[in-house]
């Protein structure tokens, strides 16, 4: 394997590994500092509060964007194995 393809190969794992992350923490962080705001603006300082909805949105996240996010990875480990015979020698 060339140089440059191997580090066209890791670029692109890191890529969707980027990518698969932000699909699932993204939507968790926006609905955290929503939470914050109203809870700044109405002063509860309930940590169940702060905590409840994250998890509720990410593993909402997880069921609408699971299959793609199993596809995606799969596609990936896909390529990396019929490039395996490539890697040695």
């Amino acid at each position: 394997m060339t140089p440059e393809a191997a580090t066209t190969l890791i670029a692109n794992a890191i890529y969707i590994t980027g990518l698969v992350v932000c699909v699932l923490i993204v939507p968790s962080l926006i609905g955290g500092l929503l939470v914050s705001i109203f809870q700044a603006a109405t002063q509860i300082n309930e940590q169940m509060l702060s905590f409840l909805p994250r998890l509720l949105i990410t593993l909402a996240m997880l069921i609408f964007a699971g299959t793609w996010i199993l596809q995606t990875l799969s596609d990936l480990f896909v390529e990396i194995f019929q490039l395996a015979g490539s890697l040695v020698g």
